[in-house]
């Protein structure tokens, strides 16, 4: 006979142990690893819910931590970027303002241009990554690290501990009931029983009101790290809308600076020399006639000053002078026909008084490139 229910009572253990397999897809993989279940209809809803829940809120933290370090990555490399920037504008700063060429001076200008807008691109992408790190990065990683997500996952892995104690729980009145039903009439056995039984029902209650606790907690940092991250999303997307746009601008200005600037030179015809003007004087009138007269508004009070080339002129005797856009010319005489006579690069003659404009001010190497 003992040997009948010792044999009985490893079949009903085995049963129980394929009624539990039965139900392990309900528990594998979970939040908490448990492979048991309490075969309560809405305690198993309730954990699938939970279930479904803790996988969605780790799913949503990942990802909220990728797009942290991504942005993190694009700040760093941004930063870098914006620093070599500043160093190009800086760069073309500096040539516009300290070089010409005896061709003139458009490159000069067109340096300048790109220098300035450069910084103005260099100014963009820097607002660009302060949004990117304020608007998005850390508001992602507050949430990372908040206390919301991490109260309701604790609050999930409690009610998974408490199912595990619930379904041990429940195995061991299984076998108290067993033993109560082969001993007829046992007090013992069947006070606990009763004990077990109340200790599985108390179980069961705790477990349901935590389960409610944790559903709802997870629930409400679910919908708030899908709000969060889609906000920060499009936070993300205005703001290098807003950047690209800004930079277009600035270039579309630029280009159109630069491609003025190429069409006035392309368009601009040299002046004409006019071909009733008497030829330039010999340099024996220079150093006889003309050395003698004055020449009304010709020269300032100081009798020289100096001209910039605007447009090149090619010498037809040995008494004019070549010219070339962007050279400096030290002017001595202008006379009423048109020609002017000074030296440039340490050569002197005629060259038509048209084909340069006086400055007031010249940097110090041009004046030496003069003598």
């Amino acid at each position: 006979m003992d040997a009948i229910r010792k044999q009985a009572t490893k079949l009903r253990e085995q049963v129980a142990k394929q009624q539990q397999a039965v139900f392990k897809q309900f528990g594998g993989g979970g939040y908490g690893g448990s492979d048991n279940v309490i075969t309560d209809e809405a305690e198993l809803q309730q954990h699938q819910k939970l279930e479904k829940l803790f996988i969605s809120t780790r799913a949503s933290k990942h990802f909220q931590r990728d797009i942290v370090r991504g942005v993190e990555g694009y700040i760093v490399t941004g930063s870098k970027q914006v620093e070599i920037g500043t160093k190009l504008s800086d760069d073309s700063r500096k040539y516009g303002v300290e070089n010409t060429c005896t061709s003139g001076n458009t490159l000069s200008k067109a340096a300048l241009n790109y220098g300035r807008a450069r910084s103005q691109m260099e100014k963009e992408r820097g607002n660009l990554l302060k949004a990117l790190g304020t608007q998005v990065a850390e508001p992602l990683r507050s949430m990372v690290m908040g206390a919301p997500l991490e109260d309701a996952r604790h609050l999930a892995q409690r009610y998974d501990r408490m199912r595990q104690e619930a379904e041990a729980q429940a195995i061991e009145v299984s076998k108290r009931q067993a033993k109560v039903r082969e001993s007829t009439g046992n007090a013992d056995g069947a006070l606990k029983l009763e004990a077990s039984e109340a200790k599985l029902q108390e179980l069961k209650s705790n477990m349901a009101i935590l389960g409610k606790e944790a559903a709802t907690a997870m629930t409400a940092v679910e919908a708030q790290q899908q709000r969060l991250t889609l906000q920060r999303l499009i936070a993300m997307v205005e703001s290098e809308r807003t950047y690209h746009h800004r930079i277009l601008q600035i270039l579309d200005q630029l280009e159109g600076e630069m491609v003025t600037e190429r069409q006035r030179i392309e368009a601009s015809p040299s002046p004409a020399v006019d071909n009733s003007m008497p030829p330039p004087p010999s340099y024996e009138e220079i150093n006889g006639v003309f050395a003698s007269q004055t020449y009304d508004g010709s020269t300032d009070s100081m009798g020289y000053f100096l001209g910039e080339v605007t447009h090149s002129y090619q010498a037809e005797s040995d008494v004019e002078l070549n010219l070339s856009v962007g050279d400096y010319v030290v002017v001595r005489k202008v006379s009423n026909n048109g020609w002017a006579e000074g030296e440039c690069k340490g050569k002197a003659g005629w060259f038509p008084f048209g084909y340069i404009e006086r400055r007031e001010r010249v940097l110090a190497s041009k004046i030496a490139e003069v003598l």
